[in-house]
């Protein structure tokens, strides 16, 4: 049996170690020799990139993905798309759902993996088959998690569900490293039975120390695909080893097609970037460590590293164990959400806000309130009565689909946007991140001017 692997350095990795601040200058040269590693696929965008991009980073994310491509035309590029939410924390009309996929396949996105952060099926359909209709690969996504109202039988209904709305893969998506070599070994042996021809991928992370162990045992089971990063990267928040799994896979019989000194050339190059993060400050060496509570308060990497770095900046640090604390009974309060963007940082933010303000939902965060009243979709389980009383204050719950109430929003943002945005991907930028996006459009306008004055002196000259 042939187990392959999709590399997360470029995405998920460092987005859980280092809240995604890795610049493309950073990691060009090396692109090329991670095209020739026999990688699946190379995680590269999506989830919190596109934003960090155009906020820290004041690259295009659009450019990126165009110059990764032109070094990776080997390797399958594969992005993490939030559905209806695509890389924001709301969700958009269909229309712009339809025309961001369609650029990000343009752009060089041979995969997108889909998920909701509710598992709510009817936030990934439009995603999913305009992925498929744009000529890429559609991987619905399960987001995992524990709850009284999660099982495997139900998330295996959900797998067969997927499949049968299009899904060319499905992957398990456990976003907090919370799942268990047992739990694993029967979700993937239970969905291989349901739907035996569809390849399945397995996504966790280190933050438990359960990752190596839970891989192992669900590719046991059948799992075709795992999620890993290369070594230097590798652990804590982020995902196991590559090479590590590749090692032991090969001396337990499997097919492993990685080209070992290919892998050895890309850890050298991100050893020293790891360094430079380490002795900056942005990557804290709490991250890296096993912190197995992490089974109790289900908290993904990217939100626990994010979760530090926002306590930091309010000199609140002493704060983190009660928020840690809190935040599994925010959970319950609002029906056990799985804990993955953007519901992870409704938690997380509202977590935080009862432990600061010494009093349990003092200030009911205005997402949260969003999510009581639908706009996020289907809560799993049943949501406190007292929590959603003060969040709708009176209004009447949305019944439905929110995004059918929602209006075309593509054309309308385009001629509002004429003379500032090149393009239409400027224009979907402009959409996600309104404010952000006009600070970027802003930089780059006068860089250009800077560029051209510079060129015309240099003529006269």
């Amino acid at each position: 049996m042939k187990v392959q692997f999709t590399e997360t350095v470029l995405r998920d990795a460092q987005q859980s170690l280092i809240a995604t601040r890795l610049p493309f200058e950073q990691f060009e040269s090396i692109l090329e020799t991670i095209n020739k590693a026999g990688y699946y696929s190379i995680e590269c965008w999506g989830g919190a990139t596109f934003d960090s991009c155009l906020r820290f980073l004041n690259e295009d994310p659009w450019e990126r993905l165009i110059k990764i491509k032109k070094k990776c035309p080997d390797t399958k590029l594969q992005m993490l798309l939030r559905g209806q939410n695509l890389l924001g924390y709301r969700h958009y009309p269909d229309d712009v759902v339809k025309k961001f996929v369609e650029n990000s396949v343009e752009c060089g996105i041979d995969i997108i993996r889909i998920f909701d952060a509710l598992n709510d099926l009817t936030n990934i359909k439009v995603s999913l088959e305009e992925t498929i209709k744009r000529g890429a690969i559609a991987s619905a996504a399960i987001s995992y998690t524990t709850s009284p109202v999660h099982t495997i039988k139900k998330f295996a209904e959900m797998a067969k569900e997927m499949a049968k709305m299009g899904a060319q893969t499905i992957c398990i998506k456990d976003m907090a490293g919370v799942m268990s070599p047992k739990e694993a070994y029967d979700l993937v042996s239970a969905i291989k039975d349901a739907i035996p021809d569809t390849p399945l991928v397995v996504h966790t992370h280190s933050t438990t120390g359960l990752a190596f162990m839970t891989y192992l045992k669900a590719v046991e089971a059948g799992a075709d695909i795992i999620d890993t990063a290369i070594s230097s990267m590798s652990g804590g928040t982020s995902q196991p080893a590559t090479e590590t799994l590749a090692y032991a896979l090969r001396q337990l019989g499997y097919e492993v097609d990685l080209d070992d000194k290919v892998l050895i050339e890309v850890n050298n190059h991100f050893k020293p970037i790891r360094d430079s993060f380490l002795a900056d400050g942005t990557l804290n060496p709490l991250v890296m460590a096993t912190d197995t509570q992490a089974l109790n308060y289900k908290i993904p990497g990217g939100m626990l590293s994010n979760l530090i770095s926002q306590l930091t900046a309010q000199k609140a640090m002493d704060k983190l164990d009660a928020v840690l604390t809190e935040t599994p009974k925010v959970r319950k309060d609002l029906g056990y959400p799985p804990l993955v963007t953007p519901m992870s940082q409704m938690v997380g933010v509202q977590a935080t806000y009862n432990v600061l303000l010494g009093e349990r939902y003092k200030t009911v965060g205005k997402e949260v309130k969003a999510y009581c009243k639908g706009e996020y979709g289907k809560a799993p389980g049943k949501i406190d009565p007292k929590v959603m009383e003060k969040a709708l204050q009176g209004e009447k719950p949305i019944e439905g689909r929110y995004a059918d109430t929602l209006e075309p929003q593509f054309e309308k943002t385009k001629k509002e946007l004429k003379g500032i945005a090149k393009n239409d991907r400027d224009v979907l930028s402009y959409i996600a991140f309104p404010q952000v996006a006009e600070k970027f459009f802003e930089k780059r306008k006068e860089k250009e001017e800077n560029e051209v004055t510079y060129t015309i002196e240099e003529i006269k000259d």
